[in-house]
């Protein structure tokens, strides 16, 4: 049976050797994915060094202590004869003395490393991956002479960072050890080994450069340890991108390669291990005998590749899976699409194509779509016995196929056939003539059966396939409401009826899901010049119609007081967010839409304060500014609600000021803190001089009243100069940013704060 699935699937195997033959060639090109993974695997079983290696650390500290680069070479003997004192069991040098200096000097250094009898020094050059060498002594004979000689040559890539040292290294015709291999206690040999960046490079034990020099360390540091000798600052370019870890001196490299070959003996196994294992597994994915288990299997591989290469690597055995990764991904995804495009395309009843396959078909974009609905058709199905159903749809299929027994037809769940036509064909008499034959009635498990129908037809409308059914069902929808045999789509009348009557609650859907967000547009203070606020603003992006206008969807909310829910949705979200700004140490301010309708609601004050409680924002943070303001004349339950949520601390705002009941009198009755000046207002100001007397007058009274004022609808820099000399408090606008995510706001919010710290 194996086989035969085997041979059944021929043309996924040849996808599979396909997809091998190009992820091969990509592997070869694109090697960096293998690195990247390896990086992120060493994330899992990061660990600290032996700590039998000690850095002696030329950081930009020492630099500063000591003086210019390079120092004279009386240095580097105190260096030796400080650590010869402490005990270091040998002193290495990731550098070279390659040229005469002071000849004092140089005798200097001479005598220390033949007193000291531990020194190490480098050698350097270029190697290649396959062992080939041009190395040099790089250092005066003078010095090696009773020195031990370690290469510290190194291959990096296009990040600048060394995924693998040699274990030795040709120098005169003689192998020496690689720096590394020199720590490690290891003889010399040809080849190079993979360096464990799962070692944290932190934890490698350090002193200061000058603070050997001057004495002041603890001999207990380097007592019986391998040191070694390396510039870590990143004025001498000696850095290196460490895997994972970031830029860091290149005698890092060094040292975590010495500590991977003290854990033991690294292996490479390369690609081909993991990708015949990965061909193994695909053929025993595709053999299993259901899909279930068939997923069971392609998804047990995917986390074998993944999650298997960690557990060897912490055993210094590694792993490239990028390919074998592509090669199960892409074989997984296009066996998945092919059995779902097999099994998913048909009808379980009568194999007929489904509705599914209506929409994938090619050919319909450019035809008629005529849909047909047996309207009580699951009221006929619901009395009859299950052979009872295949009776009736093979009576409903021979009618719709009177006079084009070729005719293609779609079968959907519900008593939905469909078919396309070509755009010119004579609609109208093939309809009539088709509904005509419906009249009479159907005969099933002994039954006479009547069956309503009616026709859609959507002609064409550069839409997709699948708006297109549905169009052409909502028409026949209409024919059978409006008693007709068939109707017409009609873009514009039906949408908009469709559209309107669901607005609402799809709105409640759409906070569920996600397409409801909330915008911030921020405040400037015209003082500071700093962002100290925003306001919260709902914003519905429609998967179909794309961004929808707050004025509809918001005011549709309140006319049919439905808004507590997005009031609700937008102040958990701006209250959060608030309060993360906050946290920061950044004083920041909310302000929020509030509905009059809300006023009502005796459980809203409650439920905020139960908010910005779980939040930990205080509640002066927080800006209401009412709406509706007709609502609130009087002295009713809407005052009320006021005076409590000014009880609880939050702030209040008078919204569109200018416009409607914004009075004085409005002004003494409702406790507000602030007073938004209408954008019709504050646009003119700077071309109409009505415009400006009403918001200077607006500012002046406000002032005088203890209130601030925000000025809105700021689009353009003059005005909002003239605001300032105006004394206006606050500004907000175009001029100073438009509705923004909460990312791009967090980013301006340190941009500005940045600026005002220069």
């Amino acid at each position: 049976m194996g086989w035969r699935t085997i041979k059944a699937n021929w043309s996924l195997v040849r996808l599979v050797l396909g997809t091998t033959l190009l992820g091969i060639v990509l592997t070869l090109v694109a090697l960096p994915a293998d690195e990247l993974l390896r990086a992120a695997r060493n994330q899992f079983h990061r660990h600290a060094t032996s700590g039998e290696i000690v850095l002696v650390s030329v950081d930009n500290n020492t630099l500063q202590a000591i003086g210019r680069w390079p120092w004279p070479r009386r240095d580097h003997a105190q260096l030796i004869d400080r650590l010869t004192a402490a005990g270091a069991k040998h002193i290495a040098f990731d550098m070279t003395f390659e040229t005469h200096s002071d000849a004092r000097d140089d005798r200097l250094l001479a005598e220390s490393i033949e007193r000291s009898g531990r020194v190490i020094l480098a050698a350097r050059g270029a190697w290649g991956p396959d062992g080939s060498t041009q190395q040099s002594l790089a250092s005066l004979s003078m010095f090696t002479r009773h020195a031990a000689l370690a290469s510290i040559g190194v291959h990096y890539n296009y990040q600048n960072a060394v995924w693998r040292l040699p274990y030795g290294v040709s120098v005169g015709g003689k192998l020496i050890p690689s720096m590394a291999s020199r720590l490690a206690g290891r003889a010399p040999r040809q080849g190079t080994f993979m360096v464990d960046y799962s070692f944290d490079p932190r934890t490698v034990p350090t002193v200061n450069a000058a603070d050997v020099i001057t004495g002041k360390f603890d001999p207990r540091i380097v007592r019986g340890k391998e040191v070694i000798i390396g510039a870590t600052s990143d004025a001498l370019n000696d850095q290196y991108y460490l895997p994972g870890i970031g830029k860091m001196g290149g005698v890092y490299i060094q040292i975590l390669g010495a500590e991977t070959l003290r854990v033991g003996n690294p292996v490479d196994l390369g690609w081909m291990p993991a990708m015949l294992l990965t061909l193994g597994l695909i053929i025993l994915a595709v053999t299993r005998g259901t899909w279930t288990q068939q997923n069971f299997v392609f998804g047990a591989s995917l986390a074998l590749l993944l999650l298997g290469p960690v557990a060897f690597e912490s055993q210094l055995i590694f792993v490239d899976n990028a390919l074998s990764l592509l090669v199960l991904s892409a074989s997984w995804g296009v066996y998945t699409w092919r059995t779902l495009k097999q099994r998913g395309l048909t009808n379980s009843l009568t194999g007929l194509p489904n509705l599914d396959a209506l929409r994938a078909d090619p050919n319909g974009k450019s035809k008629a779509l005529i849909a047909a609905r047996i309207f009580n058709y699951e009221e006929i199905t619901a009395t009859l016995p299950p052979e009872g159903e295949r009776q009736i749809v093979d009576q409903i299929l021979s009618r719709l196929t009177i006079g084009s027994p070729d005719r293609a037809l779609y079968q959907g769940d519900g008593g939905i056939f469909a078919w396309f036509e070509e755009p010119n064909a004579p609609f109208g008499n093939h309809l009539d003539a088709l509904y005509s034959l419906f009249r009479n009635p159907a005969r099933a498990a002994g039954l006479s059966i009547d069956l309503t129908v009616a026709f859609g037809v959507e002609v064409g409308s550069g839409r997709s396939v699948a708006n297109r059914l549905a169009s052409a069902l909502v028409a026949a929808e209409e024919a059978a409401h409006d008693g007709l045999k068939w109707k017409f789509y009609d873009p514009e009348t039906l949408e908009n009826a469709s559209w309107k009557l669901s607005m609402l609650s799809q709105l409640d859907e759409a906070i569920d899901r996600g397409e409801v967000w909330v915008a911030y547009q921020p405040k400037l203070d015209m003082k500071t010049q700093r962002i100290v606020g925003a306001e919260a603003l709902a914003r519905w992006t429609h998967p179909e119609k794309g961004p929808i206008a707050a004025s509809e969807f918001v005011a549709a909310a309140e006319q049919h007081n439905r808004i507590g829910k997005l009031t609700d949705f937008v102040l958990e979200k701006a209250v959060g967010a608030a309060a993360q700004i906050n946290k920061r140490g950044v004083q920041f301010e909310i302000a929020v839409n509030l509905s009059a309708r809300l006023l009502s609601d005796k459980g809203f004050t409650l439920r905020l304060a139960a908010l910005l409680a779980r939040h930990g924002l205080e509640p002066g943070h927080l800006t209401l500014e009412l709406t509706e303001t007709a609502a609130l004349t009087g002295t009713g339950e809407g005052l009320e609600m006021i005076n409590r949520l000014r009880d609880l601390g939050v702030n209040i705002a008078i919204d569109d000021y200018g416009t409607g009941l914004s009075t004085l009198e409005y002004l003494k009755k409702i406790p507000a803190n602030e007073i938004k000046i209408d954008q019709s207002f504050v646009k003119g100001i700077v071309d109409n001089r009505s415009d400006r007397l009403m918001v200077q007058s607006t500012i002046e009274l406000a002032h005088s009243l203890g209130r601030k004022v925000v000025a809105e609808g700021v689009e353009q820099r003059e005005a909002l100069d003239l605001l300032g000399d105006l004394g206006c408090d606050i500004a907000q606008g175009f001029a100073i940013g438009r509705p923004m995510s909460m990312d791009s706001l967090t980013k301006r919010l340190a941009s500005d704060r940045k600026r005002t710290a220069a």
